[in-house]
């Protein structure tokens, strides 16, 4: 799925990074990873259970070292 918006990322504060835009998005060994959507949130956190893109994780994650401190 392409568009012809230039790319733009944008990182969110303790959140994961939104891309939008013309872009293709592959995996390591470089295959493309489906995606529906021209806007795509990219996990950061590492937590996420769909990688690469994000669930939510990042917050309860967030919580917990919160409850933590």
């Amino acid at each position: 799925m392409t568009s012809k918006e230039p790319t733009e990322i944008v990182i969110c504060p303790n959140g994961p990074l939104l891309v939008r835009g013309d872009f293709d998005l592959v995996d390591g060994d470089g295959e493309a990873v489906a995606r529906s959507r021209e806007t795509v949130a990219l996990c950061r956190c590492g937590g996420s259970g769909i990688k690469p893109y994000c669930d939510g994780t990042h917050k309860l994650l967030a919580a917990r070292r919160k409850a933590a401190q």
